[in-house]
């Protein structure tokens, strides 16, 4: 069985994108190769299907580094099942962002101004 066959079957087993890492734990000893990397196998294997047959694939990127069926990301988000969040204080906007400086002040070193010549006088 193909590299790419033992993912479809992972995929279809648990219906939701998962990380090439989970896609390997979970597969364990069906995986083909023998390679001392085997996400890594796996992410090329993936990333060469999509890029060789684009929306012909059975697989399709989700985000960086995650992976779904193409079959399972067209149907309505209420038809799939639901995955807990993973890190609840990054997904809920808790970013904080810098002010913008104030009108007429500047950050820039004195001396270093482009109007006065971009440099030191010396």
């Amino acid at each position: 069985m193909s590299t790419l066959a033992v993912v479809e079957e992972i995929l279809r087993e648990t219906a939701v994108p998962m990380s090439v890492r989970e896609i390997v734990e979970r597969a364990g000893v069906r995986l083909p190769s023998k390679s001392k990397t085997p996400d890594t196998v796996v992410a090329r294997d993936l990333a060469m299907d999509i890029k060789k047959k684009g929306d012909a694939s059975l697989f399709t990127r989700t985000s960086p580094g995650r992976y779904t069926l193409r079959a399972l990301a067209a149907q309505p988000a209420a038809a799939q099942p639901t995955q807990p969040a993973q890190n609840v204080e990054r997904l809920s906007g808790n970013l904080t962002r810098k002010p913008a400086a104030a009108a007429g002040t500047s950050t820039r070193p004195a001396g270093r101004d482009s109007a006065e010549g971009g440099g030191y006088a010396g």
